[in-house]
């Protein structure tokens, strides 16, 4: 009952009972309002409280300020990711769980300050867990190619635009080589324990690092360094003397022959002598106490209570829902064979692919660039709120393409000055298929990672760890629900891209059977590539990068299709109990209209709305 209609119900009795006086009446409306204050109060400070968290933490990663746009005083600097570093960060993520729980009740916050307090518990419990197994994740990988992050933070989120901000690049380059020497020691340490990446690894990863050293000025070849192109363009625009220019540019020379060669050359010898002691193939099982670690990864990324057999079970038994859906598609266009000759059918349809030419790429962009139009266009039809950031489609860089995934996306920066930002990885035009790649763009664009990522980055009084806080089964969840989301806005009309988007389903359902598979039931390398080819029409060359990924990652892609799930699960129960009250819009509002949060306080939430509505 809210705070208008008790007070309505109160003043009726009134008129009934002679008992009951005005002054009592004021004295129940006095102190009610007392409440709500009190309450305003408690939320406030634990808002200040988690602030003050998050801006502490984002102080001390140079990183994540560059990332976000903002200057903490640390943009010459890297983040520190030594042992030393991550233990402290335990100690202080263990301390400010207690605090929260010791300084806070929560029966004395708001509905809303109660949902700040439970998104920050289960952040905390979390991160702990996760930092607790540090030693078994892998320092660098094929996959992640963590060596290349400090060259894609500088060319994509070092802006230079004064000579301070020069200079503090400069640092940057020279601080490399520390960096580099503390990643080489953790790799060190780890091979120690037997925590080494597997075999396929190395290949890829001996071939970035050996890239990141070549180009001018580290060598005579005609091609520049990306590093060295970058500086010199971003320097080029400042409004300073040409000869401050060229000291500066001067100044970023010596940097890369000196301290960034050096430190990635250091890293280079210790990947080519861990290369010669890891001869295998296997899942985290094999590591020192390898069963609870992935347990806790599971409990990570889905952030339910489920074993890697369950994930396992519902896998497989996604895999069999969407195959019966890929069936009447076949009925559809009378494709004559099974569901393995449709399979290869799509794999070798021509019309499914975009010349491998610099004119078939740019036809890929503009198409993704026309589709992302389109959803803009029909958008308020389905939410209430967009995000105020700009949106654009690129391509992958080619000097960073080995050490990317098919697609991924940027979020803006905090000022809105840098757009988000659609990445697509357009190596091989013979891996980009048109019919998965369109619902691809959906989930990395829009209306999946830029609508929920950008919009909750714009959020107002709110604790910041909402506004910018990430949780794989949410947000990668939100995006594969976005991908169906926009065939049901009529963009898979045709049947064969309506066969895309199963396809881009079925490949995250996947996910659930393989990672578990590799990680849970010991499958090989082969097995896993074997089940994928098997089940999907995914090209050979994304089969072997998918798995490869599982391997090294253990858990994440579980996060896509469990989220998904929960989201249409949700969905379905607001149309069941709501019938024509249910408003698409308002259920939006309601799934990505608060930010990231585990899936039972989701469910929660849910929950809430739907009994609001019924009852108004």
């Amino acid at each position: 009952m809210n705070k208008l209609t008790y007070l309505a119900t109160i003043a009726t009795m009134c008129i009934g009972l002679a008992a009951c006086s005005q002054p009592q009446n004021t004295s129940l409306a006095t102190e009610q309002t007392s409440q709500v204050a009190a309450q305003q109060a408690e939320d406030a400070r634990l808002v200040t409280f988690l602030d003050d968290i998050f801006d502490r933490n984002v102080k001390q990663s140079p990183n994540y300020q560059s990332v976000l746009g903002i200057d903490l005083g640390g943009l010459d600097k890297w983040t520190d990711n030594s042992d030393a570093a991550r233990a402290e960060r335990i100690a202080q993520m263990q301390s400010d769980q207690a605090a929260l729980v010791d300084t806070f009740d929560r029966s004395k916050l708001s509905t809303e300050g109660q949902l700040n307090y439970d998104i920050a518990l289960a952040k905390f419990e979390a991160d702990i867990n996760e930092m607790l197994f540090n030693r078994h994740v892998y320092v660098a990988d094929q996959f992640y190619g963590q060596y290349m992050g400090p060259i894609t933070l500088l060319k994509n989120n070092h802006t230079i635009e004064s000579v301070e901000d020069a200079n503090n690049y400069i640092a940057r380059l020279k601080g490399i080589k520390p960096l580099m020497m503390d990643m080489t020691a953790r790799m060190q340490d780890r091979a120690e324990i037997g925590v080494i990446p597997p075999a396929f690894s190395f290949p890829d990863m001996v071939k970035d690092i050996g890239s990141v050293l070549a180009g001018q000025p580290l060598d005579n070849s005609e091609a520049m360094h990306p590093l060295y192109s970058d500086f010199k363009d971003k320097v080029a625009d400042l409004d300073i003397l040409q000869s401050e220019k060229d000291t500066l540019i001067e100044q970023a020379v010596n940097a890369l022959k000196g301290p960034f060669a050096e430190g990635y050359q250091a890293v280079l010898d210790e990947t080519l002598k861990q290369q010669s002691m890891q001869d295998k193939n296997v899942g985290v099982w094999a590591l020192p106490d390898g069963k609870n670690f992935y347990d806790m990864r599971v409990r990570r990324f889905t952030t339910l209570d489920l074993s890697a057999e369950e994930v396992h079970n519902i896998g497989l038994a996604d895999v069999e829902t969407i195959h019966a859906e890929l069936r009447e598609i076949m009925e559809t266009i009378e494709f004559e064979g099974s569901l393995q000759d449709f399979f290869e059918f799509i794999r070798n349809d021509p019309n499914n692919y975009y010349p491998n030419t610099d004119e078939g790429r740019e036809a890929f962009l503009q198409q993704a660039r026309d589709d992302t139009d389109k959803i803009f266009a029909i958008a308020d039809q389905y939410f209430h709120t967009l995000p105020k950031a700009e949106f654009e489609v690129k391509r992958v860089e080619p000097w960073r393409e080995n050490s990317t995934s098919i697609a991924f996306y940027n979020r803006p920066s905090q000022d809105g000055t840098r757009p988000g930002i659609y990445y697509a990885n357009l190596a091989d035009m013979a891996s980009v298929q048109k019919y998965v790649f369109r619902s691809i763009t959906f989930h990395e664009g829009v209306p999946g990672h830029h609508f929920q990522i950008a919009r909750t980055q714009e959020f107002e009084n709110v604790p910041k760890m909402r506004q910018f806080g990430g949780l794989a089964v949410f947000t990668e969840g939100w995006a594969l629900y976005a991908e169906r989301l926009a065939s049901e806005m009529g963009m898979s009309e045709e049947p064969l891209y309506n066969a895309g988007r199963l396809q881009s389903e079925l490949w995250r359902a996947v996910r659930l059977v393989v990672d578990t598979g590799i990680h849970h039931k010991q499958w090989t390398r082969q097995e896993a590539i074997d089940y994928f080819a098997t089940n999907t029409p995914i090209s050979e060359l994304d089969i072997i990068t998918e798995v490869e990924r599982y391997f090294v990652l253990p858990g994440q892609a579980l996060s896509y299709k469990i989220g998904m799930n929960t989201m249409l699960d949700l969905r379905d129960q607001a149309k069941q109990a709501l019938g024509e009250k249910f408003d698409i819009r308002d259920f939006h509002e309601v799934l990505i209209g608060a930010g990231v949060m585990p899936m039972p306080l989701l469910n929660k939430r849910v929950e809430a709305y739907i009994a609001k509505v019924k009852s108004s």
